[in-house]
This record gives C-alpha cells, structure tokens and sequence, in this order.
C-alpha cells in the first residue's frame, strides 16, 4: 500500500479487516509496526473515533504516572524571528525572505541585540516565561549580506550570535531561550547547551524523495535531508539536550512514509531519552510559495495522526499540536491524545505562519476545561526535564530555570517574578572533595561499586544500542592470501593494499609469528633497538563527568562514593612530587565536570607552570579541548592558542577510541564525532602543539574499524607530522558498563593485541616511528611481547593511574624505572628515558631520577 497521505483516490485506502486487526492490536495495547500504523493513519468516521479513544487511554496513563493527571500544558512565550535569511529553499515557506526585502522594509540582516531585548522584555511583562528564537539555516553560507552582518558585529556565525543573544536575554530579561537555529552540529549543539534550557527542529519527514526530487517541497535545501536532520536528533540526544521535533503532515509523502517518519523519532526518542515533545504540525498552503495550490491536510489527518502517534511514541511521549493551526476544533485534538498547546504568545504572532494568530490563553482554559483537563503552564524546557537536572541542564542554566519552575511538578511557577539573573560559572569550582585519595587507594581498597547507580538511565537504552552494535560486530570476510600479503610487508609496508592489510589483521597461527617478526624488522631499521620510556605522573584531576561514555568505569556523578575533584594546589602538590623524583612530564586529564568552566584548563596548567616551572605539561583531551572551547565561546584554534599560552605544551590524542562513528556512537553516548576530534588534533598540530595518538580496540569493534584508524592517523600524520607516537590501547572490560551491559566482549585477545601492534608498526611506517605498549593495561609479559610485535616504548612510570584501575585492571598504577627496564630486558632489548617528544633527557633529571627510582613511596604503594 502506497497511498498518498494527501489526495487520496476513493476506494485505495486499507481493506475492513486490516483496519479492524490494527484498531484491536492499538485497543489492546500491542506494539504497532510500520505496515499497522500507516493503515490506522487512513481511520475515519467511526473508526477514528475507536482509534482516538485508545489514545487518548494511552495519553491519561502516562499522565497518571507522571504525576499530573488531567493536565495539559502550554509555554507563555514570545517568538523572536532572529533573522529571516536561510540558505534553504522549502516549497511552503513564508518565513524566509530575501536581503533585498528586508532593506526595502528598514530591517537588518538579523535582529539587532535592542529589537530581540525590547521584545523579551515586554514579554516578562506580560509574564512569558519563554523566549522561542527561530531562524533560518546557516543563512552565511548563502547570503554574502549575512556574512557582513556578522563579521561587522564580531560574530564567527549565525550559531554564535545566538549564543550571545541568548546570554543576554537570560541576564536581562530572565525569559528561558528555546533555541530553533535549524540543523547543527555536535560542536553547535556544545556551545548552545550553556545558554539554553532547550532547543529544537522538527523532523518533518524521513521521505527523502520529497528533498531529492525535483519538484518536490525539500528539493535545494541542503538542510532538509532526512538523514542529515535524523543525525541532529541523535546528535541532540548524545549532548543530553531536551530536544522538541515533530512532523509535517500533508505535504506529499504516503501513509507509509509518515508512519516511518514517527517510528524513526520513537527510536531515537528510546534511544537516548532526549525528546522532550513531539509535535504534529498540519501543512497550510500559503500565497506566494510553490505549493500555494496544494491542499491543506484536513483536520482527519491531523487526528489520525496525533492518534497513531500517541500509539507509537507511548504514555510517557509528550505530544503537541499547534492549536492556531485548526479551526477552533480543540476538543478533537485533546480526544485524539495531545497534552500540550505549545507555545501560545500574547505578544507577537507566529512568525511561520503568520496568517494564523494565536488563540487568547483563556479561550484554551476553556476548550481544555470543557474536554476535562486543566490548562496548566509549563517552561520552554519539559518537567521532566527540570526534575532530572544534571546532565540535561548545564549548571549556569539552573539559577535560571530553578528562578521560574516549580521544584515538585517542574511545571511553571503562576506566580514567580520573570527577571534577569546573572549567567556565570558556578563558584569554587577548585574546591577539593570527595575520594582525593582515590589514586592510591583504587591500589589497596578498590572501587565502592562496579557500576554507576544511574546504570540504566545515563547511557541510554541498553536494548536500542544492542540493536545498534550488532551489524558492526559482524566480522569480515577474507578473502585475500595471508602469504602474499606478508611478502608486500616484508618487502615494503608502505604499499599494502587494504585487502591485504585486512588479510593480516586477522592473521593466526604461524602467518601472526611471521606478521610480529616482519614488523619487529621494520621496527629496528626505523628506531633502532633500545626501548624508550618518560618518567612521568598522571594526574586526573576529576572523576565526575556526565558524557556517558559506554566503554568507561572512571566517571561519577558528583555524588557518588569514588567521586572526587583536586583542588588546584592539589594538582600544584602533584606536580611538585613528581619533578622532586625526576619526572619530566604531568599527563593531566580529568572527566567533562558541569562545574568546571572553560577557563580551568588554563588554571590547571598555570598552576602546574608556577610551581614547577621546568614540567612539561601533557593535559587535554580532545574532548576537553572542545569542552572548554564551547564554554567559553571561543573558536577551538582559539582555546587551543590561550592554552598554549598558559603553559600547555602537548596534548594527549586519548578520545579517539575508535575513529568511525559506527562504532563511537555504541562506545560513547556523548562523546565528540570522529570529525571533531580530527579537527582538534590537526588544529594543534598547525599551532605547534603536538600530540600522541592512540587506539582503544577489543569492544564492538571489528579490524576493519582499525585499518580504517590507522589509515585515518596516516594520513593526518602526512599532513602535519605533529604525532609524537601511536599508543595501542587494550579495552579493559571489567567494570566497562558497555560489557556489563552484555554489549561488548571482553577485551581483546592475545592474538588481538599482537596483531594490532605489528599492524601499527607497518601501517604507520614511516610516519609515526614510536609505537608505545601500554603496560598498566597489558601486564609486565604482555608489554614485552608488544615489543616483540613492533613496539618500540613503554609509555611511562605513571605514578597513579586511575582510569584503567577503575575499569578493572590488574597491574597496578606504578612502575618504577628499574621496572620499565626490567621490561625491555625481557625483550632483549636496552632502554633509555626520553622527553615527551622523544628528545634527551637532561642529565638532571636522569640523576634524580636514578636516585629515587622515579617513586612515590609514601602516596603509591607498589603492588607485587
């Protein structure tokens, strides 16, 4: 069945007896699939009625169980159009103009800061809670007139104009900003997250015919691919942002595309638990616009819809339908199963359909009250929302939100005061608390627990991501000859073909020891034999992080019993032990904690420079760098520029895991996409800030996933040479919520870890010369096989180690100098110490060194 949802013929609709199979199945409370839910779609008359009343059962219960029964809800708010420039071209649009329209009637580019504030302003008058700041899509990248505007205000892009417009509506006026910027990135959706309670963008479709097509309503508008906005969902859900989206009903896809259209928002919806709100828009033909002659979706389709969408999306859904949009036929779309109006402004008009005004909030008292509900107001962010807190609203947002909500319902306060507060770092964010001695004690005591008491909440749906883990796991087949693959790396790696490369990742046996002697060859005649190592301490400032990575056992809440965070003498102290028995090098990184402001990275370093000024200080992540970037507003080449001024010397290449993003988005719930992180590493490198890389293999992934790494790193690496080494780093899965989860297997095996090392050695040669083993993952002999697979460096001393022991492994936080020889050794091979890029070490330093064995005896024990 292929109906069209708009138009249909007589007669082409679904046949009696699969209407009244799927009216049963929605009456009985059983799941619906595609094919059932386009057919109820079609329900009219009688079976309309039968199909709304189950809904409408569905919509009371998930009322009940939130605790708000017979409530519907609506957001007092103003619509601020921010500007009417998009790059986009949609068939039906009215909001979008052109530069020239806008000159002829006396209006900028985009809103001008006093216009939006003059607005908000008489809105907290009124006692609107909520700002709702639409806009076009990137209208820059079309528009040179949009580019000026911006760059004559100071603005990068459009996205950081809304920052700053939303910062200071938040200050002046205390109105909570729903930002609707159009498709954004992860990065975007990083530096909005501070300024805004909430944000959105309606789906529309999953048709892609309708953006592909010519003719069709999305065709020219980039943003309007269904794949690209379903990415933004996920993407909104991953940065743990309440997200509003929704369809656009009757604007030429069938029954069955609408229907695929609300299962793809329920996935993602049961996915990552970030939509807030669902909207079920019906399309209104407008004058001037290429679809002016197609028909509106009639108020049937509308019903039917909310309907079936109150089926799929469940009791615990929010569902909305904008109520200027019907004539005066309230009453139906409570029946059908809404709980919310939406947005209802007494000020301004509804900017995208401006032909419709806004029904008066006491009419909706009424027609809500005579259906049996009372009208309710709620902010822009939904209650749910407000009640979780952490990590869905950032902490410089709660004074604001906490200002306007009530703390039992998270509904809005009737009668709270809407005014300005202050947007700012939360204070004392270096105060020193929880576990600080975990460093030591994860050695003697161990961890409290083995998981994290939101288990089952912070990562997601367990049994969505198991869905989405399965086809990546899937193992290859190979069909290339192992043998005449290890003739091209014997005699020159550089010139192994994929096939050839995948052939000997999976290599075994006999052709695996052939594999680990020819990259050893290759190992010697580009580093030589001695085996190096960097007396060093790992610092881990905090533990407490709300990203949700899968693959990670160190963070906690705030509140949890191993949670921690160092004062910033503390990290000082750290640094000064370190230096006093030899160390050249801190390696500081810490979790993603809310309080922390974008600024502390430079803190830290500055406070390990002033005390040990000498030290060189490894620190940051990737993620981190891209954290403190979007809290402070800066461009990443620009964080990255301060940092170095503060002290940073290089960054480790750690939250890399796995450089494809089928498989980050199974390891990592809201962890930066492979792109970013490339774009943090090259952006170091052009600044003169070098980095290691790095590798975590042995979870959902497969070696395909690492050729495709290792060719990523290559290639980077040929363009900026700024990689200091590769580090191969085994999944530890004991305590690995992804394992636990039953997702993951349980870390590589032997034959895994030979293979990836030798794999390294001739996949990155000549580029990157030093392969590193990590011992704190690997053991004492499992180090020493690496370097006799490829490996040609040990890592470091380390001092403490938190974040592997947290995870479950087994070898200790510390190993000694004397160790870490004692390791080459057993390869046969000699040792010596090096910097953090690989240069001399001062002969200072190896004295003082030598004279303490690089140890810590009083904070670090050492495990036999």
């Amino acid at each position: 069945m292929t109906t069209s949802a708009t138009g249909a013929t007589p007669g082409s609709g679904p046949t009696a007896n699969s209407m009244r199979r799927a009216l049963k199945r929605a009456r009985d409370g059983v799941a619906l699939d595609v094919t059932e839910a386009a057919v109820l779609l079609q329900a009219r008359g009688t079976d309309l009625d039968d199909l709304t009343a189950s809904a409408a059962r569905v919509r009371d219960a998930g009322l009940d169980a939130a605790g708000r029964p017979g409530v519907i809800t609506y957001s007092k708010s103003v619509f601020i159009p921010l500007t009417r420039l998009c790059r986009d071209k949609c068939h039906y649009c009215t909001f979008v103009t052109v530069p020239g329209k806008l000159r002829r009637a006396g209006h900028g580019m985009f809103m001008s800061p006093d216009e939006v504030l003059d607005i908000a302003r008489r809105g907290a008058e009124l006692g609107c809670k909520e700002a709702l700041i639409t806009l076009g899509d990137k209208p820059e990248d079309r528009w040179p007139e949009a580019r000026e505007w911006l760059d004559a205000h100071g603005y990068d892009d459009t996205i950081a104009y809304v920052r700053a417009i939303s910062i200071r509506i938040l200050e002046e006026t205390g109105l909570l900003p729903h930002l609707n910027p159009g498709v954004m990135s992860w990065t975007d959706f990083q530096r909005l997250k501070p300024v805004a309670p909430s944000m959105g963008m309606m789906l529309e479709t999953t048709a892609t015919r309708l953006w592909s097509e010519p003719g069709g309503p999305h065709h020219g508008s980039p943003d309007k691919e269904p794949a690209v906005r379903l990415r933004v969902l996920e993407d909104a859900g991953r940065s743990s942002v309440p997200f509003t989206s929704g369809l656009l009903i009757g604007i030429g896809e069938t029954y069955e595309e609408r229907a695929d259209s609300l299962f793809a928002l329920r996935r993602i919806s049961r996915a990552y638990h970030g939509i807030q709100e669902l909207i079920i828009q019906n399309f209104r033909a407008k004058p001037d616009t290429a679809m002016r002659g197609m028909p509106d979706a009639e108020l049937d389709e509308l019903i039917a819809t909310v309907a079936v969408a109150r089926h799929i999306m469940g009791p615990a859904a929010c569902l909305q339908a904008p109520p200027n949009l019907v004539d005066s036929e309230y009453g139906r779309l409570i029946g059908a199963g809404i709980d919310d109006w939406g947005g209802v402004s007494p000020l301004t008009i509804d900017h995208v359909n401006p032909e419709r005004p806004w029904p008066q909030i006491e009419l909706l008292r009424e027609q809500s009250s005579e259906a049996g509900f009372e009208l309710r107001e709620r902010l822009c962010v939904y209650p749910e929302f407000v009640q979780r807190g952490e990590p869905w609203l950032d902490p410089r947002l709660l004074p604001h939100v906490r200002a306007l909500a009530d703390p039992e319902t998270g509904l809005a306060l009737p009668d709270a005061v809407v005014e300005g507060h202050p947007w700012q770092e939360p204070e004392e964010a270096f105060t020193s608390s929880g576990r600080t001695d975990l460093h030591h004690t994860i050695d003697t005591e161990g961890r409290t627990g083995d998981r994290r008491d939101d288990f089952d909440a912070v990562y997601g749906d367990w049994e969505v991501l198991r869905e989405a883990a399965a086809p990546g796991m899937v193992p290859s087949r190979i069909d290339t000859d192992v043998r005449s693959a290890l003739a091209t790396a014997a005699d020159d790696p550089t010139k192994l073909t994929d096939d050839e490369a995948l052939a000997l990742l999976h290599a075994d046996g006999p052709a695996l020891d052939a594999l680990c002697r020819i990259a050893d060859d290759v190992r010697r005649a580009a580093v030589g034999d001695d085996v190096t190592y960097i007396v060093t301490r790992n610092i881990n400032f905090t533990n407490v992080c709300y990203t949700g990575c899968r693959f990670c056992a160190f963070a906690q809440r705030r509140t949890d019993a191993d949670a921690y965070t160092l004062s910033l003498d503390q990290v000082a102290d750290r640094a000064a032990q370190a230096w006093d028995v030899g160390a050249v090098e801190v390696c500081m990184q810490g979790g993603i904690h809310p309080d922390l402001p974008g600024t502390a990275y430079f803190d830290i370093a500055k406070a390990v420079k002033e005390r040990v000024p000498g030290m060189h200080v490894h620190a940051f992540s990737p993620m981190e760098v891209v954290n403190g970037a979007t809290r402070t507003g800066l461009s990443i080449r620009e964080w990255l520029t301060a940092a170095k001024e503060a002290g940073l010397d290089t960054i480790p290449g750690t939250a890399a895991e796995i450089l494809d993003d089928e498989v980050r988005w199974v390891l990592t719930k809201g962890k930066l996409p492979a792109a970013t992180w490339i774009e943090v590493v090259t952006t170091a490198h052009e600044l003169g800030i070098r980095s290691s890389s790095t590798m975590m293999y042995g979870h959902v992934d497969q070696p395909r996933h690492w050729l495709g790494h290792f060719r990523t790193l290559s290639r980077i690496q040929q363009q900026t040479g700024g990689f200091t080494e590769f580090v191969t780093l085994p999944f530890i899965h004991t305590n690995a919520p992804v394992y636990l989860a039953g997702i993951a297997r349980p870390g590589p095996t032997t034959r895994d870890n030979r293979a990836v090392m030798a794999m390294a050695r001739l996949l990155l040669h000549p580029h990157i010369p030093n392969i590193q083993t990590s011992w704190v993952k690997l053991g004492t002999e499992g180090a020493a096989e690496m370097l006799r697979s490829g490996a040609n460096d040990l890592g470091g001393t380390l001092m403490e180690e938190t974040i592997s022991r947290m995870a479950g492994s087994s070898y200790g936080s510390y190993k000694s100098v004397k160790d870490l020889i004692a390791v080459a050794e057993a390869a046969g091979r000699p040792a010596r110490p090096r910097t953090t890029t690989y240069g001399e070490v001062p002969e200072e330093r190896q004295r003082t060194a030598a004279a303490s064995d690089g140890h810590l005896p009083e904070l670090l024990p050492v495990l036999e």
